[in-house]
């Protein structure tokens, strides 16, 4: 177990790093970009103008892709309810919450068939604890809802939306670079400037979601281990990750695609295993679908789920 833990937080070390030297590349380009266009001009102060519009340009994109950002509650098309209403769920949600010495969350509950599992709130006091009737109905016993409590607020514990969050303001500025620059370059705007921030912020934008993919996985499994101190039971969060996926694997693909936007967030990912198929008779596979499947694994936000109940079942033989 020690073992796990220590090779966990290693990963999440390096991943760390990782980001924040692309967010170094990141920064460096567009100084490099802007200097070399003053440069080119032959104004003495490139360097310093250089840095002033870079800092400028940040602020502006982030200042844009954050007013843009839907709220996570929005997405989830969750409603709280109160403990009257259900005394059992708030029950198991207070005692979870409890153990963790955390503040208890709202508990909030959507209509949903798709199992979904999402502790939205960026700072642990403004939790809300949102599970969809698909999961209520899917899991089988009190324990196996308990363990998937236990890890959604094991990410409250771990203060991971916080983490996740500072973690993606890299990606975040290179797509709303990329996107700003390629407007910009259709209304007439400089080739010599937005062509190379175009190639910096895809490059980035790609990179950085390779890592805040592998980020994420790794956080799940600290999660899954937190849950299983919660509860004493491997077996219980074990059967719960695949009823869930079960539930998952037969929940039609038009209703993952409603939910993809919060897949990340879920205990297990929500999204169609196979395309929308294009053409007159719906038998041509999309050509980015086609990169994506070769590439898919460096983007998976959770590990596979039969690797998490491999290791569940390790945990469940060391005790």
């Amino acid at each position: 177990m020690r073992a796990l833990v220590a090779r966990l937080y290693l990963q999440m070390v390096v991943v760390i790093l990782s980001l924040i030297c692309i967010t170094g590349a990141l920064l460096v380009g567009i100084w490099a970009t802007f200097y070399g266009l003053f440069a080119y001009l032959g104004l003495g102060v490139a360097s310093q103008l250089s840095a002033i519009i870079t800092g400028a340009v940040i602020a502006t994109i982030g200042y844009l892709e954050y007013v843009q950002q839907p709220t996570v509650e929005h997405l989830t098309g969750a409603e709280p309810v109160r403990p009257a209403d259900a005394p059992e769920l708030h029950q198991l949600m207070t005692k979870v919450a409890t153990q963790l010495t955390i503040p208890v969350p709202t508990l909030a509950l959507s209509d949903r068939d798709t199992p979904e599992a999402v502790a939205v709130g960026f700072h642990p006091q403004t939790v809300h604890l949102v599970l969809s009737q698909g999961t209520l109905d899917s899991l089988a016993t009190a324990e196996e809802l308990e363990s998937v409590i236990a890890h959604e607020l094991a990410h409250v514990n771990n203060w991971d939306a916080m983490v996740m969050t500072i973690a993606s303001v890299p990606v975040v500025l290179a797509d709303g670079l990329r996107s700003q620059a390629i407007e910009f370059s259709k209304s007439g705007g400089w080739i010599i400037v937005t062509v190379p921030l175009a190639i910096l912020s895809t490059g980035v934008w790609f990179v950085g979601n390779m890592i805040i993919a592998r980020l994420s996985r790794v956080r799940e499994q600290v999660a899954d281990r937190s849950a299983v101190e919660i509860t004493g039971s491997p077996a219980a969060l074990a059967a719960a990750l695949e009823r869930l996926d079960q539930g998952i694997t037969t929940t039609p693909d038009h209703d993952l695609r409603t939910v993809s936007a919060v897949s990340s967030l879920s205990i297990l990912p929500l999204e169609p295993e196979e395309p929308v198929l294009l053409g007159p008779e719906g038998s041509i596979e999309p050509l980015h679908w086609k990169i994506e499947k070769r590439l898919r694994y460096f983007f998976k936000t959770h590990p596979a789920t039969e690797d998490r109940i491999e290791t569940l079942s390790q945990m469940g033989d060391e005790e």
